[in-house]
């Protein structure tokens, strides 16, 4: 590879690494600030519950706590996924972000299932008479504000990600390696919902005079919560066994290699994330019969530079150059 291709890469590799630096800066502001609305909202919601007596409320505290070890999770694997790459180590441990993640997620599945529908069925057989409404409309508006805070916070994040993709939210969202923010986006979406479900059993049974409908919110919360936990194990796990880039992702890489007009074909692209900004990518092309033997490394550095161009996400590239 001659200089200048040196010095243009080295500026590519460099613009890559700030714009890690800056994606992972802004997902730890978003999850601090999760982080203490749960731990905030969490409090709120058990004095709440336990003076009114209502039991989608607890179920509620419950979920608020466990949104709180989740971000406590999420904040240890930036932290540990920021560290540098060793000999043990080569291409890092932004990996790590997505095992905390999924350790998140059966968090999550626990706190759902055995506390929220548990204690949801055993108050279901109990029957007992709650009161305190006043107190529980009340503890449900504060939740309200804060848990609307954070989701706002982690929504306006994922917008603005979304736009430098140049993609729609939604197809953005399904597709993000970033399973910070996305955790905490539908961690609080769920919370939300989960706040109508308790208002909606607490002003039901307040109604009707009947117990029945309070505990049910509890169930259908910790429902609300297996299912959530659900979706996101499967949506990391993949990443966690060696998950490939997009699909537009590697449509562009593969274009971009076969644009090169000492490109014959490209024989196999394979691709994999190392991390929510890093992919790997490993490709066999096939080169024409005039490239010489000294004009290989010249072309490998540039088809180099041009995939971290086309997807600035790509921090390591290996390349087997054969001729047809």
């Amino acid at each position: 590879m001659n200089q200048v291709s040196r010095t243009t890469a080295a500026q590519v590799s460099h613009r890559s690494t700030e714009r890690t630096r800056q994606s992972t800066a802004a997902s730890r502001r978003t999850v601090l600030i999760a982080l203490a609305s749960n731990a905030t909202v969490a409090v709120v919601k058990a004095i709440g519950g336990l003076m009114s007596g209502s039991t989608a409320m607890l179920a509620e505290a419950a979920h608020s706590v466990a949104d709180t070890s989740n971000q406590a999770f999420l904040l240890v694997s930036i932290a540990l996924g920021s560290r540098e790459p060793s000999p043990d180590q080569p291409f890092g441990y932004a990996q790590m972000r997505f095992l905390w993640t999924f350790m998140a997620a059966v968090g999550m599945f626990l706190a759902g299932a055995v506390f929220a529908i548990g204690y949801g069925v055993y108050e279901l057989l109990r029957q007992e008479e709650q009161n305190g409404f006043a107190i529980a409309y009340i503890t449900l508006a504060i939740a309200f504000a804060a848990e609307g805070a954070s989701w706002l916070r982690a929504l306006r994040q994922v917008r603005d990600e979304a736009r430098e993709a140049e993609l729609p939210l939604v197809r953005y969202v399904r597709g993000s390696r970033d399973p910070n923010v996305k955790m905490v986006l539908f961690e609080d979406t769920a919370a939300l919902v989960g706040i109508f479900i308790a208002l909606a059993g607490i002003v039901a049974d307040q109604l009707t005079g009947s117990s029945v409908f309070d505990p049910a919110a509890s169930i259908a919360i910790g429902l609300l919560l297996v299912g959530v936990a659900v979706w996101m194990g499967r949506d990391v796990s993949h990443l966690l066994i060696g998950g490939a880039a997009r699909p537009e992702e590697r449509e562009v890489l593969e274009r971009a290699i076969a644009e090169f007009d000492e490109v014959d074909r490209v024989v196999e692209l394979l691709t994999m994330a190392l991390g929510p900004n890093a992919l790997l990518v490993a490709a066999r092309v096939d080169l024409s019969d005039s490239i010489t033997p000294g004009q290989t490394e010249e072309i490998a550095g540039r088809i180099d530079e041009r995939l971290r161009e086309v997807v600035p996400d790509v921090t390591e590239v290996f390349l087997d150059p054969t001729r047809a």
